[in-house]
Order: C-alpha cells, then structure tokens, then sequence
C-alpha cells in the first residue's frame, strides 16, 4: 500500500481519484490546493504526487517546482485537459514523472501511477517513521522529511560503488548512515570496515590502513594485513578523513586510483575491491583552500556528497528519539520508566542542541539513570539539559520569509495541539489560528 498525495481545486474530481486509488489499495491524501499539498508534505512525504496542473494560485508547475526543489527523487503525475498537451511536455522536460489526460480512464491512470510507484520503490521513498521490514536502515529513527529525501538519495547511490562523502557535524549520525549504504548496497553480505581517521597515531596510519609485513618496524613481530584488505569486497568507512595526515593522503590516493595495496615493508602490491566511504564535520572544500587537503583526493573521495543535518534542522524527530532512547535505555539499566512526564518533551523539543543525536541521547541516558519512578520528571530534563535549554524564537522575531516553516515546525512539536503551539510562539489562539489560515496548514495533519 502507498501514500499518494492528490492536488486540485475541483472537489468532485478530488474525490473521484481518492475513491479510485482506495479501490486500489493505496492512502489518498487531498489537497485542494498547492500551498495545503506543501503543507502536507512537509508532515508527510509521500510515495509519489498527482496534481492537476490548471489551479488558481500556485498552479501545477509552480507546485512541482516547489516540490521539485525539496523532495528530487519525488515522483510527480500531472493531470492535464487535451488543450495543454505542450505544457505538460515542456513539465516533463523539467523532470515531471509523467501525464494523464483528462477525462481520464482509470486504467490509464492506475497504469501511470504504477509505473511512478516502481520508480518511487526503488528509490527507497519509504513511510516516514515506519521502517519495518526496512532493516538496512533501521538503525536510522526519523519521521522527517528532509531525513526521508536523504535516505532515498543514499539508497539510490548505493547501488553503484561510486565513493561517497558524508557531511555533518559531530553527533548527527555519519557511521549510522554509513553503515545504512553498506546495508542497501550489493556488497552487503561481506564487511564493513569502519575507521576513525584522527584516533591513529600518524606514525601509524599506513600500517593501520595497509598492513605491514613482520621486521618491518620495531614492534611488527607479525603480519598484518591492514584495513583496506580486510574490507576486501566489502565497505570500508573513512570517518574523520580531514584529520589524515597529508603525507597519507599522497598514499590514500594511489590506493583509491590503482585498487592495489602495498603493506610497509612489502616489496609487491595487491589488489583490492573496496567501496569507499568517507565523512568529515568539516567541509573539505575549505580544507582544500586552506592548503590542509588535496584537491585530487577531494574530488575522489566526493564522487556524490551527502549532507546530514543538524538535530536543530529535523526538531520534528526529537521527540521520537527521545523516546527510542528512553526505551532502550531502561531496558539496559532494568528500570520501569514508561514516558516523560508532561513538559519533559517539550523542554527537549525546544532546545539548542549543539552536539545533535549524541548529545540528545547523553541527557536521556542522565534523566533514565537518576529517575527513581516510572515517569521522566520534566524537572530532572531541565537538570540534565542543565544551563543549555532554550525555547524556540517568539514568531515576531522570526523572519517573515519562514514563516510558514515556523508554524508547522510548532505544529509538529505539539502534534497539532494550537493552545500549545500558540503558547510556544507566544501568541493568543485566535492569532495563532488566523496565522495558520494565511499559509493554508490544517493542525489537524498534525495530530498524532
């Protein structure tokens, strides 16, 4: 069964293809209008979208655009009258999935649809917050959005063995994500090799990464065969590659152009198969400006580039973090904790943090361990996020532009509760109401 979101300003036809598509098997979601589809979406994103592409406002294109913009990978059906034939092609050369003529016949329609559907399967657009039976990435816990598009992006870039680069800073889950790739990708039944760059000593690197042969320095009294070749066939992680030294880098590169190894001490080379992952929390163009990162190894390593984002950037996921942490965590200390007491959440919700997941998951671990009862006191999270709790910007200070991106981050933290959202945005109900009129949000998307 998929989530389809269906976009048009006629009420009948809006229901005709909600009626057709349930006959199907699938979730219908309605918007009559562009910008509630872009409201939607950021709740929900679906497997693929149909819009219509003559509406008053933000008509079809405008909406794929916009759509377009955010969600790449999203595959998007246009409806058209027989009169806008050339729209549409001209739609479609900016990358619109596909077209269905109105009136339509259902089978034309189903079969457009399925088609988009294979497309969207094999791209990874799986359920947000609904992994089962999605264990290559089952690790990663998220209901975003932005979080969603990524893994779809990395599922796709996984089946090639082209090197990635992943970017993010520390605490937002690069090994996790790694190790997701490894997981979707051909090569998953053999290892993944994982190393912290910037945790070897320099004098050691080469060894660590090639092997070495026995005599070959004062402490070898064996072979060894070094990480690169015990990833043979398989994935080897690269974290922190801006800490490598730039004599290694020299090294790394040959390695990376030749698929062939040569342990110190060793006077012969080896082959070796190896998919090349790698991640920095610093951005390795400015490394490379600064003289502290070769560029021929940048472009090697950034064959296609992913970009984690900060915890501060997908607040809608805090929430179900923290609860996964909590479970887990009182499974492993053997405690009866079963929720956050009111306002616990919220506190968590509405804080800065600088050291993302990691982080979130230290103050969890800290409230699990000092809590004696079977709920998490909201007071014992404001001493474990100690002095670094800090409420979201009052919606007056917000810039206008962001508006909208605001209110529905409110929403997403209160799950649709106004009276809550409005006291976080510091506003009265009828304000706040008006306000989510304006930009055409329903809270009630937003209930749990």
């Amino acid at each position: 069964m998929a989530r389809i979101l269906i976009v048009d300003d006629d009420p009948a036809l809006l229901r005709l293809l909600s009626l057709r598509l349930h006959y199907e098997g699938h979730t219908a979601v309605e918007a009559s209008s562009g910008m509630i589809a872009l409201s939607k979406l950021d709740h929900e994103l679906p497997h693929i979208m149909i819009t219509d592409l003559r509406m008053p406002g933000m008509d079809g294109l405008q909406l794929f655009e916009a759509v377009h913009r955010r969600y790449p990978l999203l595959p998007v059906l246009m409806l058209t009258a027989n009169g806008t034939i050339p729209d549409v092609v001209n739609a479609m050369q900016r990358g619109v999935f596909g077209y269905v003529t109105k009136p339509f016949e259902g089978v034309d329609l189903m079969r457009e649809v399925d088609r988009a559907l294979e497309v969207s399967s094999a791209l990874g657009a799986d359920m947000p917050g609904d992994n089962r039976g999605e264990s290559w990435r089952e690790a990663i816990v998220t209901r975003s959005p932005r979080m969603e598009k990524l893994l779809a992006e990395a599922r796709l870039m996984a089946q090639s063995d082209a090197s990635v680069l992943i970017h993010g800073e520390s605490g937002t889950g690069k090994e996790l994500l790694a190790r997701a790739l490894h997981a979707s990708s051909t090569r998953r039944e053999e290892s993944l090799v994982a190393v912290n760059c910037g945790a070897i000593p320099e004098n050691l690197v080469e060894s660590e990464l090639f092997g070495h042969t026995k005599g070959a320095f004062t402490g070898a009294v064996r072979d060894s065969v070094g990480l690169f070749t015990s990833a043979h066939r398989g994935t080897i992680f690269l974290d922190e590659i801006a800490d490598l030294p730039l004599a290694m880098q020299v090294k790394l590169l040959r390695v990376l152009q030749e698929r062939e190894v040569r342990p110190v001490g060793a006077s012969k080379s080896h082959k070796v198969d190896v998919r090349v992952i790698s991640a920095s929390n610093r951005k390795l163009e400015d490394e490379v400006a600064a003289g502290r990162f070769r560029e021929d190894l940048f472009y090697r390593l950034n064959v296609v580039g992913l970009t984690l984002p900060p915890l501060a950037e997908r607040r809608e996921d805090i929430a179900l973090l923290a609860n996964h942490f909590m479970r887990n965590l009182a499974q492993r200390y053997a405690k009866a904790i079963t929720a956050f007491a009111p306002g616990g959440l919220e506190q968590l919700s509405t804080a800065p943090w600088p050291g993302n997941v990691r982080q979130l998951q230290n103050v969890v671990e800290k409230c699990v361990v000092l809590c004696t009862g079977s709920l998490i006191a909201a007071s014992l999270v404001q001493n474990a996020l100690s002095s670094q709790g800090a409420e979201l910007l009052p919606l007056d200070e917000a810039r206008k532009e962001f508006e909208r991106g605001y209110l529905t981050q409110l929403l997403k933290i209160t799950n649709g509760n106004v009276a809550q959202a409005a006291k976080l945005a510091k506003r009265n109900r009828t304000d706040f109401y008006a306000l989510l009129a304006r930009h055409e949000i329903e809270s009630a998307r937003f209930k749990a």
